[in-house]
């Protein structure tokens, strides 16, 4: 039993907002939003410890390298080190001309004349005000009513107004956050953002936006939409101004809370690399945006090199970044199953074949060189794999390519390494497993040289002699071909019944000195048994073949 105090009667379940009409569920998004990346702010202020400038340097040039034209740089009035950044980005002339820079502040006057300072010179920045306006913090917090909250926002507007008007070489943007946004009841939240624009209007141009956060995630998805809807649907001001979304990742539903929230409305969303951000997290933009990719969509981002985003986050962070992480993750490609791997396999070959011009294999929603990924991290085996999955490596990391009754072989032979050592097993590994168990012969049963004779048999027919040299031992047999005279050879010197029950043989490439891949199964005295090799002369490869076989019969 656990303990008593594991007690779900203590909550109580979030109470929707009446929206019998709604109209976000028959849509489908059809462009990327407009995107601000928080990593500087909301996600550095949840790390243990805090980026040095050298790191929020690196961090802020990828995030210009993948193409962000917002980001959110700080909290320049409640830091130092926040203050100096935002400087230097400006002094030191790093801001893109088409990227613009953006800062929180509360609605203080003192900090907002701060904020202000420290974006004196900049070309294009957004002024980022926000108060809190949920239930519990106006009468928990606060201790005020909803007038003495809203009056707190109309201020705070408006000292955004006035301060901005001290710098007028800047391009100005302001954004308004009613904190606590969805633990707020949805009339209020409509009429503090309308009281709030009403003091920046008329806007002549100025981008004006409204950031409605999930600052503490409270409810399933598809409630949050309908909170957004509502908004959109009754702000009076809604043609004047962007409507933003900050969501949060307590109930593990960031990233499809902000997708139904365009659905519903929204214009742009916040968001960080990997999701980073206080308490479980932020928004993922990462996720988000691969998401929009996969359904053909241009995310307006450059996420083609994920392995240099996740290097740069987790040194700035210094928080790895989870293997199952969605399309990012190390392991997001990756199939052990054996089910998996036969299925990845063939529709791979599929597509090679019948020249597909859309992407549509089993189990990858995407082409893995996409982002940087290869191929290579697709299959990988360990003790639940199977004989599709060890084949597939053996013919992608090396060109072999086995014919499909191989595979079993081939399979149980890894599947009892990777069982013995309770591990995954790697392609070279498989490599060398392969190799000793199939190819490598000892001296004694390598084919020296060969002979052939055409003669003619008692009813006119044609059969051949031959002699093999094999090791230091000569040997003769007769039969329709040399496979079957050497069958016969070894049959006769070796005092055994031998029988050919699988061959097969292909050239590993094009011209004249192309080699041939042949594979042998045999049944001698009923224990079936396995021999590849490769020559360029296709008649030694099979001849071979059969001696590497015959070879592992003391094996058995």
């Amino acid at each position: 039993m656990f303990d008593h105090t594991f007690n779900h009667l203590k909550y109580q379940p979030f109470q929707a907002t009446p929206l019998p009409d709604r109209t976000w569920p028959s849509k489908s998004i059809e462009k990327a939003p407009m995107w601000c990346s928080v990593d500087l702010r909301d996600g550095n202020q949840a790390l243990v410890n805090p980026m040095n400038g050298q790191q929020k340097l690196r961090m802020f040039e990828l995030l210009v390298k993948l193409g962000f034209k917002q980001i959110e740089v700080g909290f320049p009035s409640a830091s130092v080190p926040d203050f100096d950044f935002v400087r230097m980005l400006i002094e030191e002339g790093r801001v893109p001309e088409d990227v613009t820079l953006q800062v929180l502040t509360p609605a203080r006057e003192e900090l907002i004349k701060k904020t202000y300072e420290a974006l004196d010179g900049v070309k294009k920045a957004i002024v980022h005000v926000y108060n809190s306006t949920s239930t519990v913090q106006r009468e928990q917090v606060f201790g005020l009513p909803e007038a003495g909250i809203k009056a707190i926002a109309v201020q705070g507007a408006k000292w955004v107004q006035q301060y901005a008007n001290n710098y007028p070489d800047t391009q100005w943007g302001f954004e308004y956050s009613p904190e606590s946004f969805t633990g707020t009841e949805m009339d209020y939240a409509v009429e503090v953002c309308d009281a709030v624009i009403k003091q920046w209007l008329p806007n002549n141009g100025r981008e004006l936006i409204i950031n409605l956060p999930s600052t503490v995630e409270l409810s399933t998805p598809n409630l949050f939409a309908d909170q957004i809807e509502y908004f959109c649907r009754h702000l009076q001001h809604r043609k004047d101004v962007t409507i933003s979304l900050h969501t949060h990742n307590d109930r593990g539903c960031a990233v499809a809370a902000a997708e139904l929230g365009i659905l519903a409305g929204a214009d742009r969303v916040e968001g960080t690399l990997m999701g980073n951000g206080e308490r479980t997290g932020n928004m993922d933009v990462i996720t988000m945006a691969m998401n929009l990719y996969s359904q053909g969509m241009d995310p307006m981002l450059d996420l083609g090199n994920v392995l240099e985003i996740i290097e740069v986050v987790e040194s700035c962070t210094e928080i790895a970044v989870s293997p199952r992480h969605p399309w990012a993750g190390e392991l997001v490609y990756t199939a052990f199953s054996g089910s998996h791997q036969d299925a990845i396999r063939k529709s791979v070959a599929y597509h090679k074949t019948h020249n597909k011009t859309h992407w549509d294999v089993a189990y990858l929603p995407i082409d893995p060189r996409d982002i940087g990924r290869e191929y290579e991290a697709v299959v990988r085996i360990n003790s639940q794999s199977g004989k599709g999955g060890v084949a597939l490596v053996l013919e992608r990391d090396y060109g072999i390519e086995l014919p499909k009754w191989m595979h079993p072989a081939v399979s149980t032979v890894i599947q009892k390494a990777t069982e013995a050592s309770g591990a995954e097993v790697s392609s070279k590994h498989i490599k060398t497993l392969y190799q000793n168990h199939f190819v490598d012969v000892q001296a004694s049963w390598q084919l020296q040289d060969y002979s052939i004779q055409a003669q003619s048999t008692k009813d006119n027919g044609q059969e051949i002699k031959a002699s093999f040299t094999v090791g230091q031992t000569l040997l003769s047999g007769h039969g329709a071909g040399a496979i079957e005279a050497l069958s016969d050879a070894l049959s006769v010197h070796h005092g055994c019944d031998l029988e050919v029950t699988q061959f097969d043989q292909h050239a590993l490439s094009s011209g004249t000195d192309a080699q041939a891949l042949a594979c042998m199964e045999v049944r001698v005295n009923g224990v079936v048994l396995h021999g590849i090799a490769q020559a360029e002369d296709t008649t030694a490869a099979a001849l071979q073949a059969m001696l590497t076989a015959f070879s592992r019969k003391s094996l058995n």
